[in-house]
């Protein structure tokens, strides 16, 4: 078992591999990541990784709230994540690498990463000025029929673009030129579909490229049947998550 250690930042949002994440980094704890990662030569990768959400806040409070307005707001590393910061994330996330941070005037930080590699979440490390975790690296398996299964996914990937066209009035996939590895594909289309995190998240942690293919084959053919009984949808780039707030 290949283990790594790296910073870990928590979404509310599930990363994929070959999926551009932008970061609006506000918070101390992450401008403290983000001031680590770049002591890291330019040369080499500036690796951190992303783990969805399963109970938590992606933002912590810096205000005192509800329903006790004199509550002061937790603060350190672990901050909205509960006292096992673990029991917080779902357990399979991604490698992010960083190709730019750039620090603002103010001290915050402006981010544009990239997903690389699936990874295990062993343990969480709350002990410095941000979260570390002990990390598992994970394999891509294609499983049986994914080049087959790749194909039928396109298909209907295609026709699911075209209804969200036609619901928008205007073309999602122009100038866009669609890959044809099963794997690459079976991301593209994960990180594309209108769907929750817990649904995103298992099509991230799925036990191989094929089983991944299936699943999206059935959700393409389900939402496309959906769109058609809808007036408009919101368009999603296919490599590009919303920026966080952090």
């Amino acid at each position: 078992m290949t283990t790594v250690r790296l910073p870990l930042f928590p979404l509310n949002s599930v990363l994929f591999p070959g999926l551009v994440l932008p970061l609006n980094i506000f918070e101390e704890r992450y401008r403290a990541m983000m001031r680590d990662l770049l002591k890291t030569p330019e040369e080499e990768p500036r690796r951190f990784a992303v783990v969805a959400i399963r109970d938590g806040h992606e933002v912590a409070p810096s205000a005192p709230g509800m329903p006790d307005p004199t509550a002061q707001p937790e603060r350190g590393p672990a901050a909205g994540f509960g006292p096992d910061p673990l029991k917080s994330f779902h357990r399979v996330g991604c490698v992010a690498d960083a190709a730019t941070i750039r620090e603002r005037a103010n001290g915050t930080f402006e981010v544009l990463a990239t997903g690389t590699n699936r990874v295990r979440l062993l343990s969480v490390d709350t002990s410095g000025p941000f979260l570390t975790a002990e990390l598992e690296e994970l394999s891509e398996d294609p499983g049986d029929g994914a080049g087959a299964l790749a194909e039928g996914v396109l298909r209907a990937f295609r026709q699911y673009q075209k209804r969200l066209a036609g619901a928008r009035e205007r073309s999602l996939t122009a100038g866009i030129e669609l890959p044809d590895e099963p794997s690459v594909v079976s991301y593209l289309v994960a990180a594309a579909l209108m769907h929750d995190t817990p649904t995103k998240q298992r099509l991230l942690q799925a036990p191989d490229t094929a089983s991944r293919l299936r699943d999206e084959l059935k959700l393409l053919r389900a939402e496309t049947a959906i769109i058609r009984n809808l007036p408009s949808l919101p368009a999603a780039e296919l490599t590009r998550t919303p920026t966080s707030l952090n």
